[in-house]
């Protein structure tokens, strides 16, 4: 097993104990656009004062068809929806990299988002993880899950690299993906890379 880099390191001050998720967001799509939506929601009904802080986990991996896009792209597919959400408090966007220990990931990641505050997942092993360091968690409920998972959007949007007509790319991705994201990863030449890349291992959070 190849050693991942630390990249990038803990920033000097996390954010206090806020409202957390954790997504990979490869790409942003929209169960993640529902996850950051119901975290919102239930930040300004139970917890106004705190921040909603989202972490992008896998920020030292390396590229491949996994993982296609690094964590300042993702950062930036977020917020690009935000621009066009119903959120009007900005999230606190963190970059986490992986470590190979699941059981340790918990004190891994509150060095970057932050000790014990609440952490919203649908992720049942993820969620069982918090709660056992002592985070307040909720599950939420997810639509669609079985086709909002990360692997069928990156497939659909390999099969569509290579199409030049706009529209089309569209067309096809917009059930999946929201069309600000689309329209900024068509802009910077996101989706072509998908046409170059080969399988690499899955990521353990």
């Amino acid at each position: 097993m190849t050693e991942l880099p630390m990249t990038p390191g803990p920033p000097k001050n996390p954010p206090p104990p806020s409202v957390v998720v954790l997504g990979r967001f490869q790409p942003f799509h929209r169960g993640h656009a529902q996850m950051l939506e119901f975290a919102d929601r239930w930040r300004s009904e139970n917890m106004p004062n705190a921040s909603l802080v989202v972490a992008v986990g896998s920020s030292n991996r390396p590229e491949n068809l996994r993982n296609p896009w690094t964590h300042l792209e993702r950062s930036e597919m977020i917020n690009k929806w935000l621009e066009f959400s119903s959120i009007k408090d900005m999230p606190i966007i963190v970059p986490i990299p992986d470590i190979e220990d699941p059981p340790n990931w918990v004190a891994h990641a509150e060095l970057y988002h932050g000790i014990s505050g609440v952490f919203i997942s649908s992720d049942i092993p993820l969620l069982d993880l918090y709660a056992d360091s002592g985070w307040i968690t909720v599950q939420m409920p997810m639509k669609a899950r079985h086709e909002l998972v990360g692997w069928r959007v990156r497939e659909t949007a390999r099969m569509m690299s290579t199409i030049s007509d706009k529209d089309a790319v569209l067309e096809v991705l917009k059930p999946s993906i929201p069309v600000s994201v689309i329209k900024m990863m068509i802009s910077k030449g996101l989706l072509k890379r998908l046409a170059f890349l080969s399988e690499g291992g899955e990521p353990v959070g």
